[in-house]
């Protein structure tokens, strides 16, 4: 699952604009089933972003967890690439409008994840493949780990 948090001044996004938005990070992950990309949009207030000890107005922070899937360590031009996709997809909602942001990405390790009381079905699996065609998760047998 990639799970999107995204910290933004009040307002800077309309309905339309978050809608949007999330749907050009959801097709970063082509690969995944659609109903594993969440998006979330937390308002801050004024009063309550700060960066360096000074109010941040025009500020953006994102915070990415992948789980579903991880990068190799070694992988330098595959992440390159990869950001280089994600401030495409960002643009024109952040940087062309003049804001300040800030991104970073968490990998946390796919076996302590869990949908609905399942843990996903292995990367390119058929069970995957088939979350994939259904954009849900479906129950499939699930091998006890070693």
């Amino acid at each position: 699952m990639p799970f999107w948090k995204i910290y933004h001044p009040i307002g800077a996004f309309t309905a339309e604009d978050k809608r949007a938005l999330s749907q050009r990070i959801t097709e970063l992950y082509r690969a995944l089933p659609k109903f594993y990309v969440i998006v979330v949009f937390q308002e801050v207030a004024p009063e309550s972003f700060y960066m360096g000890g000074e109010p941040a107005h025009n500020f953006v922070r994102i915070w990415v967890d992948h789980i579903a899937r991880s990068f190799p360590p070694d992988a330098k031009k595959l992440k390159a690439k990869w950001m280089g996709w994600v401030e495409k997809a960002l643009e024109p909602y952040i940087k062309d409008r003049g804001r300040d942001w800030e991104i970073h990405i968490d990998e946390t390790p796919f076996d302590l994840w869990q949908i609905q009381g399942m843990p996903a079905p292995p990367p390119n699996s058929e069970y995957e493949k088939l979350w994939l065609e259904q954009n849900k998760p479906v129950p499939y047998p699930i091998q006890e780990p070693a």
